[in-house]
């Protein structure tokens, strides 16, 4: 494992401090830094909500959640109490500026070090709440600010959050969190393509048939019905985690890992996108709500039944052929799909290559297939490389594909953190390179405005699917159409 170097000595501000996402997400994420050493003695985290909690009470609801939350035996009751002594509390609602003499006497005399306000809150709260800071000169020249997704609804929205929190904020300051981004294989996607110098003449149009990126969940909306039918899966995870992963795959090579330099060459990406508009919708994209089925041996209810019954044309899947118009990519298709109560839960990205140009063996009698990169994500990171090979033994000449397989926790023998774990510390760090810039996030609901345009002209059905298959038939077409098939469906 990479050496651990502390960050410098912070304040971290949690608004939206009793909430799900800082219970089960972040807590957990600074308790295991702050148990391998990476926090100071002096560092402070501050929980932030409007609610009434006294601190041994808000205490109390963050070992109770670390005890759920945490993995089996990581719950240290010696090291809680150490990191339990980082902890404050304080009221703070984020409408009421002028109540917020709690957090203001907290931070006051603490001016010169590292001061983040993580906002992990509804995106209506993001613009109030820098507003708040600034009115009562909380914003220091060492203060920062992360922003939760979805950052908006839509182009238009995204925008004002933008100028909201902007006008309170230099850019740098911003940190626009998407926690994909986090995750060490998505990392190794730039050490794959740019550290390796196989890869490189490869990775282009007159080698690479199409690729397909598959992120497919096996839960079902669950508690987050209400929230997720104002939002959809196409909000919800291509807006952002899939064009991220795009992003990262398609650029050009940047001058160097300067974050402006990598950042640059992704937004490049995502102005040649081809737009899907409403002619194209129906011939290029697919959305699907889960009906009830079976998972793992479970009956699980329908999408309409977790509604109670109410009707929606809200997607729980969606599937979508994505063209890059330039030079390297131009008509190599994306295939993209993500959605809820799959078959699975798992996540890659697969890289078809092109056919021989000539095959000297005979089709009816070798089954030649071509080659595979396979890269998973999650579970079990890792990278996978199927290849032709002749079977073993005396009986004749026959082929099958073989994997030349890189398995991650085998090879460097460590389960990896959380991806909230690696954000937190770069956002501490003072590094924006695994965040998003403004013009890449407007730039990004500037397309996807483009297919909910699309759908609500055309009026496009939705369709559905039945729990635990891998999606409404229209997905399979949607490739079956171009002479292509989903690899993953079959890998699990």
């Amino acid at each position: 494992m990479a050496k651990l170097i502390p960050v410098g000595t912070f304040d971290l501000v949690i608004f939206g401090g009793t909430g799900d996402l800082a219970m089960r997400k972040l807590l957990p994420a600074l308790y295991h830094r702050d148990l391998d050493g990476q926090v100071t003695t002096e560092s402070r985290i501050i929980g932030a909500s409007r609610g009434a909690l006294s601190r041994d009470e808000y205490l109390a609801e963050i070992r109770e959640s670390l005890i759920r939350n945490l993995g089996d035996g990581d719950f240290d009751e010696s090291h809680w109490q150490t990191f339990s002594q980082r902890i404050q509390y304080v009221q703070a609602d984020a409408f009421a500026h002028d109540e917020w003499q709690a957090l203001v006497d907290v931070l006051s005399g603490y001016e010169n070090r590292t001061r983040v306000a993580y906002l992990a809150t509804a995106p209506g709260l993001f613009g109030p709440i820098a507003a708040g800071l600034k009115k009562n000169a909380l914003v220091t020249g060492h203060s920062r600010i992360v922003l939760e997704k979805p950052l908006g609804r839509d182009y238009e929205s995204a925008r004002e959050i933008n100028n909201a929190v902007g006008d309170c904020f230099a850019e740098n300051q911003i940190y626009r969190i998407d926690h994909y981004l986090g995750k060490e294989t998505v990392q190794n996607l730039l050490a794959l393509r740019f550290g390796n110098s196989l890869f490189e003449p490869l990775w282009r149009r007159n080698v690479i048939d199409h690729v397909q990126i598959t992120v497919a969940e096996d839960l079902g909306v669950g508690g987050r019905v209400e929230f997720y039918d104002r939002v959809g899966a196409l909000r919800d995870m291509v807006q952002n985690h899939i064009m991220q992963l795009v992003c990262l795959f398609a650029m050009e090579p940047p001058s160097s890992l300067h974050h402006d330099a990598v950042r640059d060459e992704k937004i490049k990406v995502l102005r040649s996108l081809k737009p899907i508009s409403a002619a194209d919708v129906g011939a290029s994209t697919v959305r699907a709500q889960y009906r009830a089925g079976a998972i793992n041996n479970s009956t699980v209810p329908g999408y309409g039944d977790e509604l109670n019954g109410t009707s929606s044309t809200t997607e729980t899947f969606v599937a979508l052929k994505l063209e890059i118009e330039n030079w390297r990519w131009s008509n190599v298709p994306f295939y993209l799909r993500t959605g809820k109560r799959l078959a699975g839960k798992h996540s890659e990205i697969v890289v078809q290559f092109q056919d021989v140009p000539h095959s000297i063996f005979p089709e009816q009698k070798y089954n030649v297939s071509p080659n595979l990169l396979r890269i998973r994500l999650q579970p079990d990171e890792g990278v996978q490389l199927s290849v032709m090979a002749k079977e073993p033994g005396p009986g004749g000449f026959d082929l099958r594909p073989v994997s030349l397989d890189l398995s991650f926790a085998e090879t460097f023998g460590v389960s990896y953190p959380d991806a909230y774990e690696r954000l937190l510390m770069e956002v501490l760090r003072g590094n924006p390179a695994l965040f998003m810039r403004r013009d890449e996030v407007e730039a990004a609901w500037h397309w996807i405005d483009g297919i909910i345009e699309g759908w609500e002209t055309s009026k496009q059905k939705v369709e559905s699917y039945v729990s635990g298959s891998w999606g409404p038939a229209a997905s399979s077409l949607l490739l079956d159409r171009d002479g292509r098939a989903w690899h993953s469906d079959n890998q699990l």
